[in-house]
């Protein structure tokens, strides 16, 4: 399900690509900006330390897929919890996020990272408000049509973003 892992010390840890539609997103946006570059390639990857916690996460993922596709266990998995209960308020303030990105161009190298609180209800919240509100209240780029956040919004987006609490950082540039 994952690929083949491999060590990579530019991510520090073992690292195997994962299936997300975020790739195409990114893509689509790198075809509609010019300063993307026509060289510019994606990829997205689970780093970990440990190449056993890579694996455990694969088989049990696998696991969890199979197990979906068959009535009795899926409505098993189904029942385990119901609408509304969700994480309590002190374990949402516990949780975070962090994504790093690392860009390679004519041989220079820049690593990005974001951040934030619990991604699954928190800053996802925050997300979709400021995108709301950029939207409705922001000078945004002339365009129209169906359009991916990159190229609606870009940096307005970024700024009300970390206005409200996400970090954007660059970790290292050379």
């Amino acid at each position: 399900m994952f690929g083949r892992p491999h060590h990579s010390d530019v991510a520090g840890g073992w690292a195997a690509p994962i299936p997300t539609i975020d790739p195409q997103h990114v893509l689509r946006s790198a075809r509609a900006l010019d300063r993307y570059g026509p060289d510019f390639s994606y990829s997205h990857y689970l780093v970990t330390k440990r190449l056993t916690t890579l694996a455990g996460l694969g088989v049990g993922a696998g696991a969890l897929v199979a197990l979906a596709q068959l009535p009795p266990t899926r409505n098993a998995l189904l029942g385990l919890k119901d609408p509304g209960e969700g994480p309590s308020e002190e374990q949402r303030a516990k949780s975070w996020f962090r994504v790093r990105f690392v860009a390679h161009s004519d041989g220079g190298r820049v690593v990005t990272e974001v951040s934030g609180g619990d991604p699954g209800y928190g800053e996802t919240s925050k997300m979709l408000a400021e995108s709301a509100l950029c939207l409705a209240h922001d000078q945004l780029p002339d365009r129209s049509g169906q359009l991916t956040t990159a190229v609606a919004m870009g940096q307005a987006l970024i700024d009300r973003l970390r206005r409200a609490g996400i970090e954007f950082r660059v970790v290292e540039s050379n």
